[in-house]
């Protein structure tokens, strides 16, 4: 028998104003799956990632969470179901300290749940180091590990990462790679990301979609991905 999925979308639909973005979009992620959307710029990646999260309402389709319909739910509340977020630009809260920061993680998350501020700083010693230091006062690299930090606080079923490693130095991609790959497989967190650094994409994922004009184009299956000039031939679709 079929293991459900953790996250299945289907024929979603939505964009900005009267203007459409997404035309149908459909994927199934698994749980324990590591999932890339890839494409080039302006394909509608971000506003994907923005319809999972609640931050854009869905004008058709459905999107499902552990069988659970979360389309008509509010970004807060897609949050507690188990859905960890994290945005394109990171976003942190730059005056509030490291610290401050984590606990906001806490706060979106769902009540009650198990809390991982331990296994955040042993992931990210540079978090501990620095938890009373200002956000905005860190490099991008590590805000960028706050911001993953922040989101693992209430132990997400579901990661979704707009584009980690923009802005970031190769050696702290590398490290944030390096350490999604120990959260999936020590929590078995499912992780769906939206990147374009190439060399992230090989390490990191077990399967690829394809977007292009707003929709699903293909898939790319594990083989697949063993081919560099594959994954950067469809990046560039």
């Amino acid at each position: 028998m079929a293991t459900e999925p953790l996250l299945d979308v289907r024929s979603v639909t939505t964009g900005y104003g009267s203007t459409p973005i997404l035309r149908g979009i459909d994927l199934a992620i698994q749980p324990g799956e590591i999932v890339a959307v890839i494409g080039r710029n302006g394909v509608g990646k971000t506003t994907m990632m923005r319809s999972l999260i609640g931050q854009l309402r869905v004008w058709q389709g459905s999107i499902r969470l552990k069988g659970q319909e979360i389309a008509p739910l509010p970004p807060e509340r897609r949050a507690q179901t188990g859905i960890g977020y994290i945005p394109q630009g990171r976003e942190v809260f730059p005056r509030m300290t490291v610290e401050e920061n984590l606990f906001i993680g806490e706060m979106v998350n769902r009540a009650g749940s198990r809390k991982l501020y331990d296994m955040v700083y042993r992931y990210f010693p540079i978090l501990a180091e620095r938890k009373r230091q200002a956000a905005g006062t860190m490099s991008g690299g590590q805000q960028q590990q706050l911001a993953i930090g922040r989101a693992l606080i209430g132990n997400p079923d579901l990661l979704l990462l707009d584009e980690p490693s923009e802005g970031i130095q190769p050696s702290i991609v590398e490290d944030i790679a390096r350490v999604m790959l120990t959260i999936n497989k020590e929590l078995g967190t499912t992780i769906l990301f939206v990147e374009q650094n190439l060399d992230m994409i090989m390490a990191m994922t077990q399967r690829c979609y394809v977007m292009d004009k707003g929709r699903i184009v293909t898939e790319l299956p594990s083989h697949a991905l063993a081919d560099r000039d594959v994954v950067k031939r469809h990046l560039q679709i």
